[in-house]
C-alpha cells in the first residue's frame, strides 16, 4: 500500500542521512520512477526533502529541519511488532513481519536483537480459521456483505452482515457486524461459523462506534455459584477466575464463590470436575445437576 511505503521511506530518511534511490526502490520492490513520485509527495506533505546528482548524491532530510530522528521509540517498535507477527499467526504468512522489517529499515539492533515478547493468536481451529479471517477482511475492506450458517445453543440460522470489526477476545475470534435479520449490531464467534461466502450486495458504513465488549455488556452476571471443591483443583480455579475466588477450609477443600452468566455453560464447567466439586448454589441448578448425574448413571449401568 502506498501509504505504508510512504511511511516506510520517511522512517528511512530520519534514520539514515542520506540514501540513493536504487537502495529505497530495492527495499520497497518497486521502480524508481514510483519512489521519484513517493518523494514528491512527501515533499508536498511539508516534508524538507533534499535530492543531490552525482556520485555522492542522494536522497536526504533537509538538514536544519529538526525533529526526532525515531518515529517511534525502540519499546514502542517492539511492541508494534510483536502485534503485527501476532497477525501473522492467524495467517500463516510472514507479510506482516516483512512490513515491519521496511518501516523499521535502519534500525537493525531492533529487528535482530530484542524480540522478546511474542505473540500467538492461532487456535486448535487454525485450518479452517485462516480462510475465514481473510474473506472477512475483504467483506470489511470492500463493504460486501457476508453470508454464513452460524451455529448456536438456540439452533442454526443463516444470517447476513454487514461486517465492521474482527476481534480477538476471550480466547477466541468473533466479527462484529449489522445483523439484517435481527436489525441490530450482533457479535458472531468465527468457529461457529460455516459455510461463509462473499454476498454481491454491498453497503454504505454506518456510523458504528467501537462496540463495547466489557464482560458486563456481552456476558451479564446473573447467577450467583457457590461451590465446595478438591484441593487439587486449585490450579484450575486460579487460572480461570483468579486467587481470589476461592475461601481454603480447615479440611484443605475449596469453597468457591463468583457470579456466572449462563446455566447451561456452567452445567458444562462443573462436569469437568467430575467427582471433585459439590454445587451448593443456587438450588434450582444443583437439582439439575442431580437429575444429569442421575441420567447419565442410567445410560452407563
Amino acid at each position: 500500500m502506498k501509504i505504508d511505503r510512504l511511511i516506510g521511506i520517511l522512517s528511512i530518511l530520519l534514520q539514515k542521512e542520506k540514501v540513493t534511490a536504487p537502495y529505497l526502490a530495492e527495499q520497497f520492490e518497486v521502480s524508481r520512477r514510483t519512489i521519484n513520485r513517493d518523494i514528491e509527495d512527501l515533499c508536498r506533505a511539508g516534508i524538507p526533502i533534499v535530492t543531490q546528482q552525482g556520485a555522492n548524491g542522494g536522497i536526504s532530510i533537509m538538514e536544519n529541519y529538526k525533529i526526532d530522528k525515531t518515529l517511534l521509540t525502540n519499546e514502542e517498535m517492539q511492541d508494534i511488532l510483536a502485534g503485527l507477527r501476532s497477525l501473522d499467526s492467524i495467517n500463516g504468512t510472514n507479510r506482516y513481519g516483512q512490513l515491519m522489517e521496511k518501516l523499521s529499515a535502519g534500525s537493525s539492533d531492533f529487528m535482530t536483537g530484542n524480540q522478546y515478547v511474542l505473540i500467538d493468536l492461532t487456535s486448535w481451529h487454525k485450518d479452517s480459521l485462516v480462510p475465514k479471517f481473510d474473506l472477512i477482511r475483504t467483506a470489511i475492506s470492500n463493504c460486501r456483505e457476508l453470508e454464513f450458517l452460524y451455529y448456536s445453543p438456540k439452533g442454526e440460522s443463516i444470517r447476513c452482515i454487514e461486517p465492521y470489526y474482527l476481534i480477538f477476545r476471550w480466547s477466541s475470534w468473533y466479527v462484529w457486524g449489522w445483523c439484517k435479520s435481527r436489525q441490530d449490531y450482533r457479535l458472531f464467534k468465527l468457529n461457529r461459523m460455516d459455510k461463509l461466502r462473499l454476498t454481491e450486495n454491498t453497503f454504505s458504513k454506518r456510523a458504528v462506534a467501537f462496540p463495547d465488549l466489557s464482560n458486563e455488556r456481552i456476558f451479564p452476571a446473573n447467577i450467583h455459584v457457590k461451590a465446595l471443591f478438591d484441593a487439587g483443583c486449585k490450579w484450575r480455579l486460579v487460572e480461570e477466575f483468579g486467587p481470589g475466588c476461592f475461601v481454603e477450609q480447615d479440611d484443605g477443600r475449596l469453597l468457591f464463590s463468583t457470579e456466572y452468566s449462563d446455566k447451561d455453560n456452567l452445567i458444562s464447567w462443573m462436569l469437568t470436575f467430575r467427582d471433585q466439586v459439590e454445587l451448593l448454589e443456587p438450588d434450582d441448578i444443583r437439582n439439575e445437576m442431580i437429575q444429569i448425574i442421575e441420567n447419565m448413571y442410567r445410560r452407563y449401568v
